[in-house]
């Protein structure tokens, strides 16, 4: 059997962005988490914000080297499995990742220095103003790399020369017309997945009973976090969703397994697309709910798949399954963060064991959710990688054979799996150690420069 060398790039580069991805959407989140535990530790001179810091800052850089090493060779794929993509697209592409590089990555790397080592050794200020160019880094590099990737979604500010795109309006082809629009979501999401996180860890904490204080006071600003911005993550979405049925109909039609262009379409809740006869089989539907949500008209017309040919359709049940998927995640968080409200008398949710290993197992939901959601954006804008100019067949390395590209994903999986595994470990030692005081954090040995005040202290 001949192996598609498209086919086989495909999944090459699904699989490392998938695992790649799942890194820094959690150090964006958790670097804005750090700055904030650490301009307490500036502004109050408490060491207790200084442990707390401490602890997750360890937990940061393991995350952080595991997004740097898994991300290195995604760029490389660009000129073994995609080279008439990479040659079509350097003007634009090659700048901005080359900008994400240089504005960002070394950012990030010469202040991580002075967060992981400068700890003691430089005074407070400069250490919270280390936090904050770490987290503004994590900011600028998704910047450019959401740039990028809007861009093969609504391509704008170029012109096609002798097969080549020759950028024409930089600030047109960088912001382009779902830029802000994913940026947005995506930031969200990485608050989330932080937010979640620190969440589920100090559950866990206050489980184990190990540092009580310390987490419930954790525990309570995250959920407050959470609180905000669960809805708000839901508004942004809809907003990103009316933008893709405006640029990419064909998509939102296989997210809502609407076959067939009509006003008044429902909301599928459950339903098996079957792509070859171009239906659905067994659906569970609520009448016009769709058309209300996209185009927030009762009798809105919903684009149907059929208006592309099949070769020209993505992979309807794998949009449409996945797009579920990352709606029922989204929901549960929602559910979660308001239940936290409802319990915030008496501190109940620091209490209530069922919450707090309700906690703990949506840790994994926001992972979850990004990469469910990073499905339905690349697999629904299938078969192009420019989106209606540059199809994944054109973009393919003409010389490249299934074989080859079978080769490098397995070798990929064998090294990935390394990583993990090596990180994996680390984060358990981490968590396992918990926020024990370092020899320079020492809360009985550290004294504060100003009277604490009843604000500083408490806790809870």
């Amino acid at each position: 059997m001949e192996l598609d060398p498209v086919v086989i790039s495909r999944i090459q580069f699904a699989f490392v962005v998938s695992f790649h991805a799942i890194f820094p959407v959690f150090t964006i989140g958790l670097a804005s988490y750090l700055a904030l535990v650490y301009g307490m530790a500036f502004k109050t001179d408490n060491p207790k914000w200084e442990r707390l810091g401490a602890f997750w800052t360890q937990v940061f850089a393991v995350v952080f080297g595991m997004g740097v090493v898994s991300g290195i060779v995604m760029s490389f794929q660009f000129g073994t499995n995609w080279s008439n993509f990479a040659l079509a697209t350097a003007n634009f592409l090659g700048p901005v990742l080359s900008y994400e590089v240089v504005t960002a990555f070394f950012l990030e790397a010469a202040f991580l220095g002075i967060l992981l080592f400068g700890r003691g050794k430089v005074p407070n200020g400069v250490h919270f103003f280390a936090a904050c160019m770490v987290s503004f880094g994590t900011f600028i590099s998704s910047f450019w790399i959401l740039s990028a990737n809007s861009w093969m979604h609504t391509p704008a500010g170029v012109e096609v020369i002798d097969g080549i795109y020759r950028v024409v309006d930089w600030q047109a082809a960088i912001f382009n017309d779902s830029f802000w629009y994913r940026f947005s979501h995506m930031a969200l999401a990485s608050f989330l997945t932080g937010g979640f996180v620190v969440a589920g860890v100090s559950a866990w904490f206050l489980i184990k009973k190990h540092d009580m204080q310390l987490h419930r006071k954790s525990l309570s600003m995250t959920l407050w976090l959470l609180l905000f911005l669960t809805p708000l993550q839901v508004f942004v979405g809809d907003l990103h969703g009316l933008n893709t049925l405006e640029h990419q109909p064909t998509k939102v039609a296989a997210m809502e397994g609407n076959w067939e262009t009509r006003a008044g379409a429902p909301l599928l809740l459950f339903a098996i697309p079957d792509q070859e006869n171009q239906t659905n089989h067994f659906e569970v539907k609520i009448p016009k709910l769709a058309s209300y949500v996209l185009t927030h008209d009762w009798d809105g017309v919903v684009p149907g798949i059929k208006e592309k040919p099949p070769e020209l359709q993505p992979n309807v049940p794998v949009v449409f399954w996945a797009f579920r998927v990352m709606v029922v995640m989204g929901l549960l968080m929602v559910l979660v963060a308001f239940t936290g409200l409802l319990l915030r008398r008496k501190r109940a949710y620091m209490h209530k064991r069922w919450y707090l290993q309700t906690l703990r197992v949506m840790t994994i939901t926001p992972f979850i959710a990004v990469l469910s959601g990073w499905i339905v954006t690349e697999v629904g804008r299938a078969p192009y990688l420019v989106y209606e100019q540059m199809t994944h067949a054109e973009a393919v390395t003409p010389s490249l054979t299934g074989g080859m590209a079978l080769f490098t994903l397995i070798g990929y999986m064998l090294v990935y799996a390394c990583v993990f595994i090596a990180g994996l470990y680390y984060l358990t030692r981490v968590l396992q150690k918990g926020t024990e005081v370092p020899d320079h954090v020492n809360d009985e040995q550290h004294r504060p420069k100003r009277p604490l005040s009843a604000a500083d202290v408490s806790f809870d």
